[in-house]
């Protein structure tokens, strides 16, 4: 006996690499074969519909009867759609065989090449290697491009990894040069380079949605889908035709965006949306799932959540294999091998496969007998058979039968890499290959390179009249361009101008209420406008409630695809809880990067359907940017457009909610959002001026950014806006008003900012009644803006030196203004500390560092130390220190203040 016989012998014998069944015992095997016969008779005289009627109706009979049932929802680990119903291929073979060939080979060559360099900048081979049949199959055969209008195409999400594979496609269509390639992951270099993976903010005119994030790509292709459904039923555009495409590895699956709203998907029956899911069994550092077997727990996932399932596991050679076998044992025995004994026989030669899969049944070694080990080598995978693939995508793009549908490729990590990586837990991080591993490369899929050239790898293209560049250009032209492409020029839209804004602005004067009231009676003007009103999204996270929105729902409607079903048990009130399929109001359930998905599917409808579409996104500020920050980034890099409001927000402002609602840093979080455009707003007129300048500045001017504006839930009166101010409401601070003092001891500069203004002016009046200073009080709306502005005009100064310099608007305001300056926000102290170079004297910052808790809003501003007193002592300690005041004064000023001068420090309490 050989020793590798002994040694699969001693595997089976150990159940090694195999699921552990419980063996069902037939205890009446002729009345089973009674079952069955009758099964087959129903398939073959009335068809496969009349079989699934008639177990349905068996499977509730016992449900019925209280007999439990098995509650797998898997299928038998083969492929979905057999060899009968496969439609014929329609492309050329042999061609795309060639193009695919020589699209592997640029992309490794990419990657290889970029590493030779110093730097080593990386890159990643073994995805789309194991990926580019799943993506050449819908290059040329079902990815819809833009089309003549240039918004007609299907929304595609590439995965991150496999971009390689994407650029080494545009290089052979002439979109890209190989100064392109040879620059790739050196973006800064001479002629332009690439990025690492899909950044429409890098390649504006290519990419469209970054996705290398892992989960984000999944959900935001949901949530697409479901917009694209929502334009439609509201009637702005017809997207019928357009598919929303994702591709995903099977290792991303465990990321909790992934999966988290597959049920949306079902339930709003989402027949546009198509996930393709790159099963190589192969996380970054080693098997998906080795002791078991992802397609098939997958599988159970997606069909549980209302899918449509289309698993591609086997290639074509092992049909016959399957049809042969009449004793069922060789779909048993695909069944038993667990994931991480799968990839163990990627890698080794055909001996062992015979000896180690077939070896255990007689019955099956019996059955490859006529098969020589070097074929039983390279029996494909069904996701690297080009016939097995089209034939999902055909049954996925035809089915409409209002499911989503995820197509489960079984494929080989590194394929074609050979002993560099091919099936290998380092595959991942494969980025170098030797000569001779070059050499294989290339013999294997048959790139016309000379041995002595090979080393370098070098980029290969055919003429461009050679038949594959015809056939691959002609193949795209039919289905009406290149993907993935996003125009770079979009229409623009007439918006309201401030003046029309005028009646809200004087509705809100000399009222008591909070600035999340006026965001949201802007909010509803808006959508009663005429020039903007349908263009509009509303978007929150089942908090319309708590942010007074509910008067919304009766006159704009939350959207639902199948409308109201129901009669809702408010019905008889004026605010009542109305679905509507034409609604506009996406109100999404508890899900902030649901909700998130759908503001950035709504922010990028300009490019992606030509259309300006307006979402407002409000939501309790603290699960912005701390809880779905990564998505707000995404939103950046995909140019998104549109206005985050973070509700309840600030440190103090929501009381009695506790620590973990309390937010007093989504603003400093904000600095590091580059299109990020963050307000604090004190006044109602500031947030009617932001919004209209939002609007203005997105989609009249074209710019590509977004607004973050904090509105709190703190009732206090709105006052009459002064004149002049909107330049500084939008720059970010303006002078609101002065107190002087006849005879003042000296003077001094308040910042106040959204609730926090009106401690600014409860000190101002406390240090003019009762210590006799005089005061200018500020309202900062955006630290961040003027910082930014300060910070560029610095930069010009300092590249500029023998030009006259520039101001930043932060020095002209404060030219010339008599100091200490002091400055209150119920946010950070680093938020204000961002002005400090520029500031003009003394200046001392007020915040809430510290972690929150349930009180009062006084006790909580007092415990943190930005209430009216917290600030006048500030202002007398910043004096005493220039001279100006007494210390002994100061330390009386706190006992009359009734303030605690040993009280714990908020920072660390």
């Amino acid at each position: 006996m050989s020793e590798s016989k002994s040694v699969a012998q001693a595997e089976i014998s150990q159940n090694l690499g195999e699921l552990q069944h419980s063996p069902d015992v037939d205890v009446d095997s002729a009345e089973t074969q009674e079952w069955i016969s009758s099964l087959e008779y129903v398939l073959q005289s009335k068809g496969p519909e009349r079989v699934k009627f008639l177990i349905d109706q068996l499977r509730d009979r016992a449900a019925e009867e209280g007999v439990p049932l098995s509650s797998d929802t898997s299928t038998p680990y083969v492929n979905t759609i057999p060899p009968h119903e496969q439609p014929a291929y329609p492309g050329n073979r042999e061609l795309e065989r060639r193009i695919k060939s020589i699209i592997r080979w640029n992309a490794m060559a990419m990657v290889v090449r970029a590493n030779k360099r110093p730097g080593g900048v990386g890159g990643h081979i073994s995805t789309f290697a194991s990926s580019a049949t799943l993506y050449e199959v819908a290059f040329n055969h079902f990815f819809q491009g833009r089309g003549e209008d240039g918004y007609s195409g299907d929304s595609i999400y590439f995965q991150g990894h496999a971009s390689p594979g994407m650029y080494s496609r545009a290089y052979l269509e002439g979109r890209l040069s190989d100064e392109n390639l040879d620059n790739f992951r050196r973006e800064l270099a001479p002629g332009g380079g690439l990025s690492s993976y899909p950044h429409p903010w890098l390649m504006p005119g290519f990419w469209e949605y970054p996705t290398v994030s892992m989960g984000l790509g999944p959900i935001m292709a949901i949530y697409q889908a479901r917009f694209n459904e929502y334009l439609n039923d509201r009637g702005i555009k017809d997207t019928k035709g357009q598919k929303v495409w994702a591709f995903l590895g099977d290792g991303e699956c465990d990321e909790p965006e992934t999966l988290g709203a597959i049920g949306l998907a079902s339930r709003e029956k989402l027949d546009n949306l198509i996930f393709v899911i790159n099963c190589n069994l192969q996380r970054l550092d080693g098997p998906v799932r080795g002791n078991s077997k992802i397609i098939q727990e997958l599988e159970s996932i997606f069909h549980g959540a209302g899918w449509n399932v289309i698993k591609v596991v086997w290639g074509g050679e092992w049909d016959e294999l399957l049809a042969r076998d009449t004793t069922g044992l060789l779909a048993k025995r695909m069944n038993e091998v667990v994931d991480g004994q799968y990839q163990k026989y990627t890698s080794m030669p055909g001996s062992y496969i015979r000896e180690h899969f077939f070896g255990k049944y007689p019955e099956l070694l019996e059955l490859v007998k006529h098969l020589s080990d070097e074929k039983l080598e390279k029996i494909r995978r069904g996701g690297h058979d080009p016939e097995k693939v089209y034939a999902a995508y055909h049954r996925a793009t035809t089915l409409n039968n209002g499911k989503p549908t995820v197509i489960l490729a079984k494929t080989v990590k590194g394929y074609g890499l050979g002993e560099a990586g091919e099936g290998r837990n380092v595959a991942h991080n494969q980025k170098k290959m030797n000569e001779a591993e070059l050499l294989e490369f290339r013999t294997r899929f048959g790139i016309p390179i000379s041995d002595e050239k090979v080393g370098d790898a070098p980029f290969y293209k055919p003429p461009t009249n050679s038949n594959e560049i015809k056939y691959l250009k002609e193949r795209r032209e039919s289905l009406g361009g290149p993907v993935p492409s996003r125009p770079t020029e979009h229409p623009t839209l007439e918006v309201p101008s401030l003046d029309e804004f005028r009646k809200l602005i004087g509705k809100l004067e000399d009222k008591e209420c909070s600035t999340t009231f006026a965001v949201v009676q802007m909010l509803t003007a808006m959508c009663r406008d005429k020039k903007i009103g349908k263009y509009v999204v509303p978007i929150v996270p089942d908090e319309s409630r708590t942010f007074g929105m509910e008067g919304m729902f009766r006159q704009f409607g939350i959207y639902a695809h199948a409308g109201q079903l129901y009669e809702p048990m408010d019905s008889d009130q004026i605010s009542f809880y109305k679905e509507a399929q034409d609604g506009q109001i996406l109100e999404e359930g508890i899900t902030e990067c649901g909700s998130m998905s759908s503001f950035n599917a709504a922010g990028t409808a300009y490019s992606c359907h030509g259309v300006n579409m307006i979402p407002l996104y409000i939501y309790y500020s603290m699960f912005g940017f701390q809880r779905v920050g990564d998505s707000i980034w995404a939103a950046a890099d995909m140019r998104a457009k549109g206005f985050l409001v973070g509700g309840t927000a600030g440190r103090t402002t929501l009381n009695g909610e506790g620590l973990q609602h309390q937010d007093g840093h989504s603003l400093l979080n904000a600095i590091a959002f580059p299109t990020v455009r963050a307000y604090d707003p004190a006044f109602a007129y500031e947030v009617v001026v932001i919004i209209q300048e939002g609007l203005q500045r997105m989609y009249a001017d074209g710019e590509e950014c977004m607004y973050y504006i904090t509105a709190e839930n703190d009732p206090y009166m709105h006052p009459k806006m002064p004149e002049g101010c909107e330049e500084g409401i939008i720059k970010g601070m303006y002078k609101f008003n002065s107190r002087e003092v006849d005879g003042a001891k000296a003077r001094v500069q308040l910042f106040g900012s959204g609730a926090i203004l009106n401690s600014a002016l409860k000190a101002q009046e406390i240090l003019a009644e009762k210590y006799n200073i005089a005061s200018d009080v500020w309202s900062v709306t955006s630290y961040t803006l003027l910082r930014r502005e300060a910070h560029s005009v610095e930069r010009w100064n300092r590249l500029h030196p023998t030009e006259t310099p520039r101001k930043s608007y932060l020095e002209e305001v404060l030219e010339g203004v008599e100091g200490p300056f002091i400055s209150a926000s119920d946010y950070v102290r680093a938020l204000g500390e961002q002005l400090t170079p520029w500031i003009p004297g003394d200046y001392y910052v007020l915040g809430t560092d510290g972690m929150g808790r349930s009180e009062t809003r006084e006790a909580l501003r007092r415990h943190f130390e930005v209430d009216a007193e917290s600030i006048t002592i500030a202002a007398l300690g910043r004096l005493a220190k220039a001279g100006t005041f007494e210390a002994a004064d100061v330390a009386q000023a706190i006992k009359d203040l009734d303030y605690d001068p040993d009280k714990v420090d908020p920072y660390f309490a």
